[in-house]
């Protein structure tokens, strides 16, 4: 074959590649029912809506990207008020910070906003206020976690298959300093945020940033844990996995179907996340990028 037939075939050959490179992108987009176009990209900041508190919509948020392309300075979350490109109907949280850090930023977050749009407080002053009440909630949950583990009977350290990792374990043992955050209730099961470390050295070295009381014993059946070293971003998926494993298990299906099936239900959530993240009007960077005195719209 000469040079001239050779870069024809060449030609036909990119072509091909490239025709079944995007019969490929629309099977897919017709299957997930994702928009076949730059959405995703223009509103990349966006990672995961986690639905509404109070009257705003919560966003989880690429923090990362954030710091590089708008404001360094973005850390653990933000409002419209102390950051103007922010929609004034959104939260946001950035998705470094952990599951166990969730809760408190959100009402962080709303606690300054309100301030700020309430009375026209400055942002020091309005954070200084958002960070007591911080304090004020982890002493709370604090105690309710100190209060239900000391409530709670002793529990085999084993698995669905009753396996036992740390043969120096009794029988049965007194969960101790492993609850970190109640993390509210979810169709009558309690969750509740972890300390995944410490589940790892005094319990089961296995255990695998999250679990239900029907695939590890020492966890009570009522319950789902999430470990707090979970990012807030991965939080809902994994509380959705657990939720249907737990419900298969109860229903005597082996934990490698139940599993399999589970993690359907997770990515499932991913693709139905994405289109919300498609509606999302573009956020446009604005200079300066932040307020240090609230507008004061919303005072009587």
């Amino acid at each position: 074959m000469d040079i001239k037939g050779f870069c024809l075939c060449l030609i036909i050959a990119c072509i091909y590649l490239y025709g079944c490179k995007n019969e490929t992108k629309n099977n897919e987009v017709q299957k997930t029912g994702l928009k076949n176009d730059s959405s995703i990209t223009a509103n990349s900041y966006y990672r995961f809506y986690a639905g509404t508190r109070d009257k705003f919509k919560i966003w989880i948020v690429d923090g990362a990207k954030i710091r590089k392309e708008i404001f360094n300075e973005f850390i653990y979350g933000g409002n419209s008020e102390r950051y103007p490109f922010i929609p004034e109907d959104e939260i946001w949280i950035d998705n470094s910070i952990s599951s166990e850090e969730y809760e408190t930023t959100l009402a962080h977050e709303i606690n300054e906003r309100n301030l700020m749009a309430k009375f026209a407080m400055t942002y020091f002053d309005a954070h200084d206020s958002s960070l007591a009440l911080e304090v004020k909630m982890r002493n709370e949950y604090l105690k309710k976690c100190n209060e239900h583990e000391a409530a709670l009977p002793k529990v085999s350290p084993t698995d669905f298959d009753s396996t036992q990792e740390i043969e120096s374990l009794p029988e049965m043992i007194k969960l101790k300093n492993i609850y970190r955050i109640p993390f509210g209730e979810r169709n009558g099961i309690n969750i509740w945020i972890v300390d995944g470390y410490a589940v790892r050295r005094d319990v089961y070295p296995d255990f695998g940033f999250s679990g239900n009381g029907y695939a590890y014993h020492f966890i009570p059946q009522d319950e789902i844990w999430i470990d707090g070293s979970v990012t807030c971003e991965e939080t809902e998926y994994s509380i959705s996995l657990e939720q249907k494993e737990r419900e298969l298990l109860m229903k005597n299906i082996s934990y490698d179907s139940s599993y399999t099936e589970a993690v359907k239900v997770s990515d499932s959530m991913r693709i139905e996340n994405l289109k919300k993240i498609q509606d999302q009007k573009k956020i446009i960077p604005i200079n300066p990028p932040y307020r240090d005195t609230g507008t004061g719209k919303e005072g009587n």
